[in-house]
């Protein structure tokens, strides 16, 4: 009786044991999954915000786990940048990642300030992430009404055009003190009135009349253009 009673011990201690290692390696297998990270991450829809950027600020640049890391995790964080304005986070098979973002256009570079002036209104710091050379510069201060101004107008402006213009200087004159000098990125000059700034989207148009001549073009009062010398 006794040998018996020791078989039935050994084998309830295998199937125990048993139990234990086919939940050991369940739970491995699951822990497995859960830790497999992401294996490709698509950004859509930036033109000033770089990838580096992106990544860094949603804590995606070790491409962590796909499971543990959610999307309302990843759009609480980009959230936080003055950048952006809209945000979509799409998980698809073979754990990819796409985030589909819609930015808070920058208008123009505060120089006295060392400001960037959104779309929004709102001025942040200059961040060496955020690809800005293709927004002009304010070089200079101007009166606060015509700050306010500029921001309005400015806005109205094509994306392409806004980023041929690499200075504006605020020169008034006797005549007119909502004048702005334009300075180009090809070479050329305009002077625009600030309820004039929309005509500014007319560049390209103008450029192919010009036959590759450099000049001043004055669309503050009258439209001609002044061939430099």
């Amino acid at each position: 009786m006794a040998k018996k009673i020791v078989k039935r011990r050994k084998l309830k201690i295998f199937r125990l044991f048993l139990v234990i290692l086919i939940l050991g390696i369940f739970l491995l297998a699951i822990d497995f999954i859960l830790n497999t990270k992401i294996k490709n991450i698509t950004i859509i829809g930036t033109t000033y915000l770089n990838d580096d950027y992106v990544l860094n600020l949603a804590k995606l640049e070790n491409y962590p786990s796909f499971y543990y890391t959610t999307s309302m995790e990843i759009k609480k964080r980009l959230k936080t940048s003055p950048y952006l304005k809209s945000i979509k986070i799409k998980k698809g098979f073979y754990h990819t990642l796409t985030i589909e973002l819609k930015e808070n256009r920058p208008l123009f570079i505060d120089n006295v300030n060392n400001k960037v002036i959104l779309e929004n209104n709102k001025r942040v710091n200059l961040d060496e992430e955020v690809c800005l050379f293709r927004i002009p510069r304010l070089m200079n201060e101007i009166p606060t009404d015509k700050y306010k101004s500029l921001q309005e107008h400015i806005v109205k402006i094509d994306e392409d055009i806004l980023g041929k213009i690499s200075e504006m200087t605020y020169m008034p004159n006797e005549f007119d003190k909502d004048r702005f000098l334009l300075y180009m990125d090809d070479g050329n000059s305009v002077y625009l009135t600030l309820t004039k700034f929309k005509m500014a989207n007319y560049y390209n148009n103008v450029l192919k009349q010009l036959g590759g001549k450099k000049g001043i073009l004055y669309l503050d009062s009258g439209n001609h253009f002044k061939v430099m010398e």
